[in-house]
Order: C-alpha cells, then structure tokens, then sequence
C-alpha cells in the first residue's frame, strides 16, 4: 500500500474485492430500481380497475403520467441537473477528467426520479440510470477508502460496467461495453480490466440476491441457411442508415426542446407525459422501455401494417422522451424499436421468398428481430462487439452468431460512411459547446477522474 497526497494505492488482492463489493452493491440497487418500475408500471391496470375503461379513465391516466415525469423533472433539474438522460455521457465524461461524479446527488436523485418517469411508461430505458448508479456507487466507495486517481478511474469504469450487467442481466456484454464503448477514456491496464470483471459479476450476483429482476428477452430462432446472409447484409444496410437518422434526430429533438421551451421547461415535460398517459390506455404496446415487446412481438404475428405502425409511435416516443430532461436511457427503446424493424423486414422477405426454391425457415422473422437489435445498437453506439455479445446474451440466439456479425458490421460500416458518429460521444460535446466549453480530447484522461464542475442544466440535454 502506498500514499500520495493523502490517497492511497492498494494492492490488487484487496482492490478486486472493493471492485467486487462495487458491482455487488449495484447490482442490489439495479435490482431494486428494476422492481420499483415493474410494480408502479401497472398502475394503468389499477386505475382501470377502480374506475372502470372509458375517457375520464384515461383523463386520469394523463394526469397521473404527467405528474409523475414533472415531479421527475423538477427533482432533476433543481437537485441534480447532471442526472438528466441516460447518465453514460456524464460517465464517459468523468473518466476523461471533464465531470465531477456527484455521487451524494446523484444516487438520490437518478434512482427517485428514474422510478418516478419509468413507472408512467415514458419511452425510456433503464440501463441509463443504472450505469449511473453504478458509476457513482464506484466513485463514493473510492472517496471513502480515499484511493488514488487511477483507482478511482478504475472503479468509475467497473461501477459502469456493474450497472449495464444489472440492467440487462449480461454481465459479458458489460466488460466489453466498457473496453469498446469508452475505449477513449479506458486506462486498459490488468488491475482495471479485471475490476470490471469482477465487478460486473459481482453485479449479477447483487440481483440474485434480490430477485434477478432484469427483463427477460429470450426469443426462440433457429439457424439460418448460410444463403441468406446477404439478406442480412440489407437490413445491416438498412440499420446502418436508420441508426444515422436516429441519432440527428435525437440531437434535432434536444436542441429544439430546450429552445422552444426555454421559458417554461417543465411544460415539456407535462405534455410529454400526459401523452404517454393516454398512449399506456390506447396504444399500449407504444410506451414504456418495450421490454416486454422484445419478447412478445415475435409471438404475435402480426401484419406488416401493425409493425410499420408500432416502429413509427416507438420512434417518434422515443424523440419524445428522451429530450423530457429526465433520468432515462435508450438502450431499450432502440432495442424494441430494432425488434419491429427487424420483424417488419422479416416479412418481406418471406414474401420475396414464396415463390422461391429456397426453403424459408419457420422463425424467420424473429432471426431477423433479433439480428436488427443488434444492428440498430452497432450504428447508434457504434461497438458491434458489444451489439453482438448483448444480443445473444440477452436472446440466447447463440445459433444466429453469424447473422448477428454480419448485420452488426454492415450497419457500423454504412453508418461510417453517412457520416454518422457515436450517440454518447455526440450528445458529451454537445453539453460542453452549450457550457461554453471545448469538447475534451481524450488526452485530457492524463487529469483527475473526478476533477471540475461542469455539470449542465437538464434543459440543455
């Protein structure tokens, strides 16, 4: 053991365990938030119950939901303003020395007001929130042992790690998430890749112990012919240029929030949650992170015009949502969003395929839902790795392997050459020009982890 400063550098057998109890510790906490969601999710159901279906029901659904994403709102903006979005910006931000983890606010305010937004079926994902929590859970254990920088970097990545393996239960997905996804930021030495590792099954094994409450999104498939791979290289293609699309609208959707209703921010957030309010009565299958689509679609044959339906409402929701300046991810919205492209163009393979010699598979379609998540996630994020391993983790299509790598790459390789760049890398630059600051390089990892205060109002996310 050695000190510097005041902090200290701790052998690597001692190390681990911290990691370890970092990834335990969160994987509690994911597991807890995932139940709170789950449970206040039904509240549509309940309000049904007492008060019968009709107009006035879901008069009173709109006002339930726009409570609930306004109160979420305001804790946000007034508490913790760096809480707003998915948090894995602000992460990615302080392993490169441009943000302050303000963990005794953070927590608070990331799990209170995630649950409050969640649980009204706003288009988010959970994932945000929880690499947040992790990630701050990582830097009070590293103030509190008063370790060193590279220690403390250490854990803000094993923290991260720990809290995407509790949102989806892919403790693989996770370490690769972070040596791929923060590969700028990364320190990649043997003491950091392991606490990741460590903590990220640390994290799985938190949720066991409160209940393994991360979605299950098993989908049945079978092994396609190797002659169809081209088909699979198309819809890469053709998630490669909706991955663009997605990320400048998501960038146009935040920019035009924050100007149109720079006078009175919260009105946003009323409206936007008194029209998912009404959406969990009328249209339910278009609100919510969409976990339970991911696994229900597949099963429901429907028809070509119901899914282009259902892509349409999760895509604009999803635009919606994310810009409420709530904590919110969209890791799962894109996800669900992927499983209905995917199936929609299953379909239209299988009719430019009746009259064919070629034999079409029975579970065509959900071969390519579960290949169009990955592909999606591959042209947004930009890490086919992850957007591999998290699909087959998450499916367990371990017989689709291929498929999945062919789409994954296409969709990164297309979205390379529209110009198209990482969706967390984006949306960190576009927080510091509107902080009046230069975006970081990552040669800036060179300073504190946790160094300056930058943190940005949520209107301006």
């Amino acid at each position: 053991m050695s000190a510097d400063g005041g902090h200290r550098r701790i052998t690597d057998g001692p190390f681990y365990w911290i990691a370890g109890a970092c990834g335990l510790a969160t994987g509690v906490v994911g597991a807890a938030f995932h139940l709170a969601v789950n449970r206040l999710l039904r509240w549509p159901d309940w309000l049904v119950d007492q008060m019968g279906a009709g107009p006035l029901t879901i008069a009173a659904g709109a006002s339930v939901a726009a409570l609930g994403v306004t109160l979420a709102f305001l804790l946000t903006r007034y508490l913790a303003p760096e809480a707003a979005g998915s948090g894995v910006p602000e992460v990615e931000g302080a392993m490169e020395g441009a943000r302050e983890v303000r963990w005794r606010r953070v927590l608070p305010v990331k799990f209170v007001g995630g649950v409050f937004a969640l649980s009204t079926g706003l288009v988010g994902g959970r994932e945000g929130p929880t690499i947040h929590i992790g990630a701050s859970i990582g830097a009070a254990l590293a103030e509190w042992l008063r370790l060193d920088k590279m220690d403390m970097h250490a854990l803000l990545a094993a923290g991260a790690a720990a809290g995407l393996a509790a949102a989806f239960n892919a403790p693989l997905a996770a370490v690769l998430f972070v040596i791929e996804e923060t590969r700028k930021q990364f320190r990649y030495t043997f003491r950091s890749y392991v606490a990741v590792i460590v903590a990220s099954a640390g994290s799985a094994f938190g949720m066991e112990l409160v209940g393994g409450a991360a979605p299950q999104l098993r989908i049945d498939t079978d092994a396609m012919p190797l002659i169809l791979l081209p088909t699979f290289m198309l819809l890469g293609t053709v998630l490669g240029a909706l991955g663009v699309a997605f990320n400048k609208t998501l960038i146009v959707a935040l920019d035009w929030r924050a100007k149109a209703f720079a006078r009175v921010p919260f009105l946003y957030a009323v409206i936007v949650g008194a029209a998912v309010g009404v959406l969990a009565f009328v249209l339910p299958m278009a609100v919510s992170g969409g976990e339970a689509l991911i696994s229900d679609l597949p099963l429901a044959n429907l028809p070509m015009q119901t899914l282009l339906l259902i892509a349409v409402v999760r895509f604009v929701g999803t635009m919606a949502s994310y810009p409420a300046g709530v904590p919110a991810g969209i890791f799962s919205p894109m996800l669900a969003l992927a499983t209905t492209v995917g199936l929609f163009f299953g379909l239209l393979i299988e009719a430019a395929l009746v009259h064919s010699p070629l034999a079409v598979p029975p579970l065509t379609g959900a071969a390519f839902a579960v290949a169009a998540m990955g592909g999606l996630f591959s042209s947004t994020i930009r890490a086919p790795l992850v957007g591999v391993v998290l699909v087959v983790e998450l499916t367990g299509a371990f017989e689709l392997i291929l498929p999945l790598m062919v789409t994954c790459v296409t969709a990164h390789v297309v979205s390379q050459a529209l110009g198209g760049r990482p969706i967390y890398e984006v949306l960190f630059e576009r927080s510091e020009r509107l902080a009046g600051r230069a975006p970081h390089t990552p040669s800036a990892a060179t300073s504190s982890p946790v160094g300056i205060d930058v943190a940005t109002r949520s209107d301006e996310r």
